[in-house]
């Protein structure tokens, strides 16, 4: 590993960090990063005898929320002793000092990750469904979660939560948006007039599908644990269930620019996924198409998000020109999210 594919890690630093709080080191530490770009910079430590995942935020481009990392850590730590299957955390550095930002230490799971359609296809028929099962039956362990007993009770703001979701996601569309398209003006504005009278805070994930899950390499119905909690809050749980149902939508490809597993035709359809859920919970899902509703319209603001970025970065000559699939994506979601509040 060259210095500049560590830069954002400091090992020696990173040694007297874990000697000063008591994380034994044997042996020199290595490390090798996993995840980079935009994103959070994910790095995997080992010695001769444990290995870690370090995360921390880029390098460029900060912005309050980079320190989700330390989010992450808190929820990480929270769930410890829940049945909800989370990676051990071992340290959480919040002073800038040590490393330049904020970073968070857990250790590393073995298991696998599925993101593209092809690594779903290494799953038996019998396995995927094993596997959707575990999935939903995970997100309903959060859900079910007290988070007051477990210390996240200043974790995120319940009261409102989802006519915040509704303005926060209506003002990102005004600023990111290319062109006008109607449906999704439209689709704002009835989410707006239609926010559910419903008073029920969970623990939410935020951003829950099988790729920000670890798999069992032996048993692809067992989770070994959940991933990607920069998102995490408190809040409604059937955003969180309605969010994964509407991942479900082909033109979530097009958004991540890859055959995303979660769209495969093999994965059952979004209603076969709220059904399990409902009997997973005993709930009826109340006001079900408000919610599948406000879920496409997330999307489609965020694939015009992607595009925006993609736009700005070529305009700057930095980046690639936009892909018309992300563009296209956007009236998609907004179409699909109308079609579910007019149903």
């Amino acid at each position: 590993m060259t210095d500049t594919a560590l830069a954002g890690l400091d090992l020696a630093a990173l040694t007297s960090y874990f000697a000063a709080n008591g994380v034994t080191v044997d042996g020199e530490l290595r490390a090798e990063l996993i995840a980079g770009g935009r994103s959070n910079l994910t790095f995997l430590v080992a010695d001769d005898r444990s290995r870690w995942v370090l995360r921390r935020p880029p390098l460029a481009g900060l912005t309050p929320s980079a320190h989700d990392v330390v989010r992450e850590f808190r929820v990480a730590a929270a769930l410890q002793q829940t049945p909800v299957p989370v990676a051990r955390t071992e340290v959480l550095c919040e002073d800038t000092s040590v490393m330049g930002a904020p970073f968070a230490v857990v250790e590393h799971v073995d298991g696998r990750v599925i993101r593209t359609a092809r690594q779903l296809d290494t799953l038996t028929d019998a396995e995927l469904e094993s596997c959707v099962d575990e999935l939903v039956h995970v997100l309903a362990a959060l859900h079910g979660v007290d988070y007051r007993a477990v210390g996240l009770e200043t974790f995120g703001k319940p009261s409102g939560f989802v006519g915040r979701q509704v303005k926060i996601w209506n003002g990102q569309w005004d600023r990111v948006k290319a062109t006008e398209i109607p449906d999704v003006d439209r689709l704002g504005a009835l989410l707006a007039d239609r926010i559910p009278e419903r008073d029920v805070t969970t623990i939410v994930h935020g951003d829950y599908r099988i790729d920000n899950t670890i798999l069992s390499k032996t048993d692809a119905g067992r989770v070994e644990a959940v991933l990607d909690w920069e998102m995490s809050t408190l809040g409604d749980p059937l955003t969180d269930v309605a969010l994964m149902c509407v991942y479900r939508n082909p033109s979530f490809s097009k958004v991540l620019n890859e055959d995303a597993a979660w769209s495969s035709e093999r994965i059952p359809s979004a209603d076969d996924l709220a059904q399990r859920y409902a009997s997973a919970t005993g709930s009826d899902l109340p006001h079900w198409d408000f919610y599948l509703g406000l879920a496409n319209f997330k999307l489609a603001v965020i694939a015009a998000g992607i595009d925006h970025r993609l736009r700005a970065a070529q305009a700057e000559g930095t980046g690639a020109v936009t892909t018309d699939e992300v563009a296209a994506a956007v009236p998609l979601f907004a179409a699909a999210g109308l079609a579910a509040l007019n149903g």
